[in-house]
Order: C-alpha cells, then sequence, then structure tokens
C-alpha cells in the first residue's frame, strides 16, 4: 500500500510541477523576448507619460500593444498582475517531488554504496545543503559584484565556477541519477529564490513609492533585471538536468559529472542565441548564430565521444583469449531456468513475496512473462533497474535478459 501511495504521490506532483514550469518558464521566455523586441515609442502622449518602449504584436485574432515604462508609470492601475506564484509553486512541487522520489527511499535512490555508503540522513542533509549552500554562494557573488565594473563578466565566470564545482562533487557523492536531479535542483532553487529574495521584493518597494508619491530607486528594477536575466540562462540547463534521470547512458557515465556540465553549458549557450536574436532582428547586436553553433557542436561532441565502443564478434574475439563475453554480442536464447535465476539473484528481493516494488512481482513464471517487456525495457534497455545496481547485475546476465525477451519471452 505504501508503494502504491507514493506512486500515486510521485504522479500528481509530477503533473503539477510540468505545468506550473510550464507557466513559469513560459512568462519568463515571453518577457526577455519583450525586453528584447521592445522598440522606441513613436507616440508623443506615450513619451510624455515616461514609456521607454513599446511593442506592436499579434496573437489569437487580437492586436496587442505593451508598452515599458523606464522606471514608472505615472499612476498605478487598480489591477496590477504579478508573476511569481509560478515560481513559487514550480519549487513547491519540485521540492515534494525530491523528498517522495529521493529523500523517502534514500538508501535506494539517493546514495550508491560504491561512490558513499553512508546513512540515509547524513546523505539527505548534504543534498539539501547542496541547495542552501549554492543559493548563498551565488547570491554573495552577485551582490559583490554587481556595482563594479564589468561585474556581469565576473558574476557569469565566477558562478559557471561554482555550478561546474558543484557538479562534480555531487556526481563524487551521490547516485548518478540523483547527483544530475540534485544538481538541477540547485540551480531551480537559486532562480525560485531570485523571485522571492530579489525580484518581488523590489517590485513591491517600487509600488509603494509609486503609491506614497516618493521617487523610485532605479537600482530596484536593476538588481531584478539582473536576476532575471540569470534566470532564463538556467533554465535550459535545468531542464537537462531534471530530464535526464530518464536516460542513465548520461549519468551511468564514468564521467558524469562532465557529461552533465558540457550539456548544461551547450544548453545556456543556445539559451543565449535566443536571447539576443530579437536584437539582432533590430540591428542592436551581431548575428547570434555563434552560439547556437556552438551549443550543436558541444552536444554533437559529447554524443560522439559518449558512444559506446563498437564490438568484436566471431573469430576475432578468438584472438583474445581470456576476454570476456560481451553484453552486446550474439547470445543464444537462454533457458527460462536462465532468466529465473537472474531475477532470484538481482530482482526479487525487491520485486518478490516479501516487497512488491511499484506493485511488480517476479518470483513466478507467471508474473515474470506478464512483465517481460518491462523487465527488459529496466534492465537492457534504460539499464535503470537494479537501482543503482545495487545487487550487482551483471553485463552477462542482462545480455541473458536480452536474448530471452528479443526469443519470444518464452515460459519454461
Amino acid at each position: 500500500m505504501e508503494s502504491y501511495l507514493l506512486d500515486w504521490s510521485n504522479l500528481l506532483l509530477r503533473w503539477l510541477h510540468v505545468i506550473t514550469a510550464i507557466a513559469w518558464i513560459g512568462s519568463s521566455f515571453y518577457f526577455v523576448f519583450l525586453d528584447s523586441s521592445l522598440t522606441p515609442p513613436e507616440d508623443d502622449d506615450l513619451k510624455k507619460q515616461g514609456v521607454s518602449g513599446e511593442l506592436w504584436a499579434v496573437h489569437g485574432g487580437g492586436f496587442y500593444h505593451p508598452v515599458k515604462f523606464a522606471v514608472s508609470p505615472p499612476t498605478l492601475p487598480k489591477h496590477l498582475h504579478w508573476f511569481y506564484w509560478e515560481a513559487y509553486t514550480t519549487w513547491m512541487s519540485g521540492f515534494a517531488l525530491l523528498v517522495v522520489l529521493y529523500f523517502w527511499n534514500a538508501r535506494a535512490y539517493l546514495i550508491d554504496p560504491a561512490r558513499m555508503d553512508w546513512a540515509p540522513p547524513a546523505a539527505i542533509a548534504t543534498a539539501l545543503g547542496f541547495l542552501v549552500v549554492f543559493w548563498l554562494l551565488y547570491d554573495l557573488i552577485c551582490r559583490v559584484f554587481e556595482s563594479r565594473a564589468k561585474g556581469d563578466t565576473m558574476v557569469g565566470v565566477l558562478v559557471a565556477v561554482l555550478v561546474v564545482a558543484a557538479s562534480w562533487l555531487a556526481c563524487q557523492l551521490f547516485a548518478g541519477r540523483a547527483a544530475f536531479l540534485l544538481v538541477g535542483a540547485m540551480i531551480a532553487t537559486a532562480m525560485s529564490a531570485n523571485v522571492a529574495m530579489w525580484i518581488i521584493p523590489g517590485q513591491r518597494k517600487m509600488v509603494a513609492a509609486i503609491g506614497e508619491g516618493r521617487p523610485v530607486d532605479p537600482i530596484h528594477g536593476k538588481r531584478g533585471k539582473q536576476r532575471s536575466v540569470h534566470n532564463t540562462y538556467f533554465t535550459l540547463p535545468v531542464l537537462f538536468a531534471m530530464l535526464s534521470n530518464h536516460y542513465s547512458f548520461t549519468w551511468g557515465h564514468p564521467n558524469n559529472w562532465l557529461v552533465l556540465v558540457l550539456m548544461m553549458a551547450a544548453g545556456a549557450a543556445i539559451r543565449q542565441f535566443f536571447v539576443l536574436r530579437h536584437g539582432w532582428k533590430l540591428g542592436r547586436n551581431g548575428n547570434p548564430a555563434g552560439y547556437a553553433v556552438v551549443g550543436v557542436v558541444v552536444i554533437a561532441a559529447t554524443a560522439w565521444w559518449m558512444a559506446p565502443a563498437p564490438t568484436v564478434s566471431g573469430p576475432a574475439r578468438a584472438a583474445s583469449p581470456g576476454a570476456a563475453p560481451s553484453a552486446s554480442s550474439a547470445v543464444a536464447a537462454p533457458s527460462f531456468a536462465a532468466v529465473q535465476q537472474v531475477m532470484a539473484q538481482r530482482c526479487v528481493m525487491c520485486h518478490g513475496e516479501q516487497m512488491q516494488m511499484k506493485g511488480v512481482r517476479l518470483d513466478s513464471p507467471e508474473a515474470l512473462r506478464q512483465h517481460a517487456q518491462a523487465v527488459y525495457q529496466q534492465t537492457v534497455v534504460t539499464r535503470l533497474m537494479p537501482m543503482n545496481n545495487a545487487t550487482g547485475m551483471t553485463e552477462e546476465e542482462r545480455a541473458v535478459v536480452g536474448a530471452w525477451f528479443r526469443a519470444g519471452a518464452k515460459g519454461e
């Protein structure tokens, strides 16, 4: 029953998380586009009101005319829309997922004994420390360099170094899948904290000053814009880190931290292209296509670097006496007893009579045939199971399962 309830919690929280993340990322992307596409107003009345930029757009059968004021409008409207619940709800639902998926079963999902065999409370406390410490260091970097010459460049370099260091450390301490997700959660926490600690408070101070008839300090808008720009560059790296948990060839690589860093860097470069392309169309900056090319080249180079070595079979294998058989070499259809033996040694402890993780049992011929497709997908194709390979399933055993399934998953 506990596993069943956890599955429902996982499903509903993931659903909520994706919906709110779409809303947050969508609004973030839109406002970056809007800022990049604004042109000086042509109407004298708009200029007198303090409008610094305007945009005409058509969507859904209607025409829209958003304008941006240099500092503040002459008067505040009765209804002012705030953009923050998307960010808060995305973080809260994501953190709840982290608790349900990785902290609740830390021994299975968060800890890889081959890397760091520690107690679940210590692993959980360290994981939480990643979220907190990264935000504190990132925020300190931003505050120290915000007023210095070339401050944005220094912030970018130092934050990049911080992300690389955190990625390396997470991949040394935690199971690969958890490490990737934790780095994504770490950056996403900083993104949400930017909204909660700087963007929204600054906007509230601006609104309060306008309401009281006081001059508006432009520093609030400057800081809010800085953190908003950081958030948009964080977006694609975070999305990769979150989605990668479905693809074990990324976090399962021997140099998984480098895979993560390269793919996040590629995402940031591609995002730079989209940020600058609107300004390029208006003649404000050069063609940013080079950033997109760099991002694509990094992804292609990473895929080439990670590609598995070609297997050697037939007579060529005979030239290497004593070599271990390859999991991808041809394997004759094994007996059903051989497959049952693999299940008994590697899988039944979590999918047997005493425990049925995900409601799956593999301790009988009927159950094994019923779940043959899932067993093949999880152990051979995605290699997600056994979790963190805690039971030590060998390449030869995966090959046995694969050959059995491809031969028709026949019973006794």
